[in-house]
């Protein structure tokens, strides 16, 4: 039995859209197993214990890529990870399957040939890679092929997640994106993503506020989230140091200085005032992303 384990992604970090994410101590726990034949699958709702399940499409994917056939596959999931609310609850499906895939089919892909695998069914890197990478990384997809990089972050920082009771789609998120950009708009992003993250590696505090600032898609999915800019302008006011929308939403992502530890029990009474109602969710950054536990090769 392969045992994995892969935290939650938090991406489209700020004016990094598509490109930029970070995996954060949430996870999900994944059991799978070889078996003479069918499918079995546990630990989710009775309408994903098909073939159609995201895990066991992305395991298929990996084996048409060693060219191996499996007998059958048993699935047993533990999640933690909130679903559809921007914390990688899909890319952490994704990445279990074809990590588990590979080691059923006897590890023969690297990590790099796993995550072009993963980036080919997710649509793009900035939750796959975290997941399977852990920390923060900088990635971009060219033609089939992810060129990623890692992102030291300052020692200094945590994250505190906001995540509402409702959920937004991918596809509704998607829907409401512009379909055309000004230059401003476009150097205003570039110019943004890149302060981000070198603020963010040096720990420049008084600058990360700032380069947290969108013109791609926070505008536009904000409006889909009741309370989203009272959420964001108490955040600025209770002292946090960076706020974003965490993925397509619903979840509201801060970036806090450890030394400010009022902010979660305050945020807490304040989104009690709101018509939804709001999980405050204290999260630290997870710097080794997939885990894997096989048995020993003498194992009975």
């Amino acid at each position: 039995m392969i045992k994995i384990k892969v935290p939650a992604t938090s991406a489209n970090m700020g004016p990094g859209f598509d490109c930029l994410g970070v995996a954060l101590d949430l996870y999900n726990y994944y059991e799978f197993e070889e078996i003479d034949e069918d499918l079995e699958i546990e630990g989710c709702e009775e309408c994903f214990r098909n073939e159609s399940n995201l895990i066991y499409v992305s395991m298929q994917k990996c084996f048409e890529a060693i060219d191996y056939t499996p007998g059958g596959i048993r699935i047993n999931i533990n999640s933690s990870i909130p679903i559809s609310r921007g914390l990688g609850s899909s890319a952490a499906c994704i990445v279990a399957g074809v990590a588990a895939a590979n080691e059923l089919a006897g590890n023969r892909l690297s990590k790099e040939r796993l995550l072009e695998i993963a980036n080919e069914i997710e649509g793009h890197p900035d939750n796959v890679a975290p997941a399977l990478l852990g920390g923060m990384v900088a990635a971009v997809q060219d033609k089939g092929k992810v060129y990623f990089d890692k992102v030291k972050l300052s020692d200094n920082l945590r994250f505190c997640a906001l995540v509402p009771d409702f959920t937004l789609s991918t596809k509704e998120s998607r829907a409401v994106l512009p379909t055309s950009l000004t230059y401003s708009e476009a150097v205003f992003n570039i110019s943004r993503a890149a302060l981000l993250v070198t603020a963010l590696s040096n720990g420049s505090h008084e600058l990360i506020r700032h380069a947290c600032e969108d013109a791609l898609h926070q505008p536009y999915r904000g409006k889909l989230i009741p309370g989203y800019d009272e959420i964001i302008e108490k955040s600025k006011e209770l002292g946090c140091i960076g706020a974003f929308l965490s993925g397509a939403g619903s979840t509201i992502m801060t970036i806090l200085s450890k030394e400010n530890e009022t902010f979660p029990e305050q945020m807490e009474q304040f989104v009690k005032s709101l018509g939804n109602k709001w999980t405050i969710k204290e999260l630290n950054v997870d710097n080794q992303g997939i885990e894997i536990r096989t048995p020993p090769i003498n194992a009975i």
